[in-house]
């Protein structure tokens, strides 16, 4: 089978890296095609994932339209040297308007509600959309849901192995204690009109944090001077050594947030924007969302005092895991049986149960 990838986030590297090593391995082929967004391009060359780069888009509504064509084209000239079977993204409109025109099917999964541009865009040309059981809109007949989420695809046990050396890129002995603080740019099209923690909340939380313990800060867009020293430099393929180890995780950013939820570090997110996955996560208390920075400092000063916090949290952690699928080896199966297979996820919903 040849399957043509779209990727527009480095999140999404991690989504499919592990499924195209696997489908590799059985003699599938790949092209795919990458925003230049953050660190994507510096993931899919760690990970040896050839790719071709559709350019970085726009922050702006003008440029966000013009660049629909740009993407548009740049797929639509690729597919047609690659000849895909079938088209996958994160539920991205690019992907499905190429598939659309070549009468291919588009497979793209969501796990984010409030991405209302992007996914009102792109269902209309996306086949069959899959989303996490958690996930609280109902897309109609397209839709088949799975009981796991997509940081599950890199971060569970069967491909997550974090190595302590870890500790020696950041400067650190392994006994050492410290936090990372995340910030975001707000400038995605999901984050209009949404915000996080404040100027004076972000200084304050260093500096309460800082009596305890190191602190890193990750940061989308550039960081005001007085907290510049704290800027972690990482290479991106291993935040997530950084976040398994961390004894604390404060920030806007969900999918941080939710990645840190299943690796057993305790959580504080910071943003008016919500999500199923983060409802689940919450009710579970792997989480403590906060729609703005009121309470936030009050609640990191009851977590500092906590004995064994991150012990709790890996209890948490392990009992949320061990109900939750393979979702890399449920999505090797799907799409190998494709269209077959959501006949029979819809007959049967608890088939998805054997990639326990």
């Amino acid at each position: 089978m040849k399957i043509l990838i779209d990727i527009g986030h480095p999140a999404h590297v991690h989504y499919f890296r592990n499924f195209i090593k696997i489908m590799q391995g059985k003699g599938h082929e790949f092209c795919v095609i990458a925003r230049n967004k953050e660190c994507t391009i510096e993931l899919l060359k760690n990970f040896n994932i050839p790719f071709y780069s559709r350019g970085k888009g726009s922050n702006n509504l003008i440029g966000k339209l013009l660049y629909i064509l740009i993407a548009d084209i740049f797929i639509f000239r690729r597919a047609l040297r690659f000849r895909p079977d079938l088209f996958m993204s994160f539920t991205t409109p690019y992907p499905g308007h190429i598939a659309k025109i070549l009468n291919r099917p588009h497979v793209g999964f969501s796990d984010t509600e409030h991405a209302k541009l992007g996914l009102l865009a792109a269902l209309p040309f996306t086949t069959t959309v899959l989303t996490p059981k958690s996930y609280f809109k109902d897309l109609g007949s397209k839709q088949i849901r799975f009981d796991s989420n997509m940081e599950l695809c890199y971060l569970h046990p069967n491909y997550f192995q974090p190595n302590e050396n870890v500790f020696e890129v950041l400067g650190l002995s392994k006994t050492q204690k410290y936090a990372l603080i995340r910030f975001v740019s707000w400038n995605a099209s999901h984050d209009i009109g949404h915000s996080g923690l404040d100027s004076q909340t972000k200084i304050n939380l260093v500096e309460v944090l800082s009596r305890y313990m190191k602190v890193f800060i990750s940061s989308e867009k550039e960081l005001p001077n007085e907290l510049k020293r704290y800027q972690i430099k990482i290479p991106s393929e291993r935040m997530h050594e950084v976040l398994f180890f961390a004894s604390l995780f404060v920030g806007e950013g969900a999918t941080m947030a939710s990645e840190c939820a299943m690796l057993g570090t305790p959580v504080i997110y910071v943003n008016s924007l919500d999500a199923g996955t983060l409802q689940e996560l919450a009710n579970l208390d792997l989480i403590y969302s906060y729609r703005n920075s009121t309470g936030v400092i009050r609640k990191v000063d009851d977590f500092l005092q906590t004995l064994n916090l991150k012990e709790v949290y890996q209890l948490r952690c392990k009992r949320f895991l061990s109900e939750k699928i393979d979702i890399t080896a449920f999505m090797v199966w799907f799409i190998e049986n494709y269209p077959q297979s959501v006949k029979i996820l819809k007959e049967n919903p608890d088939y998805q149960l054997s990639f326990k």
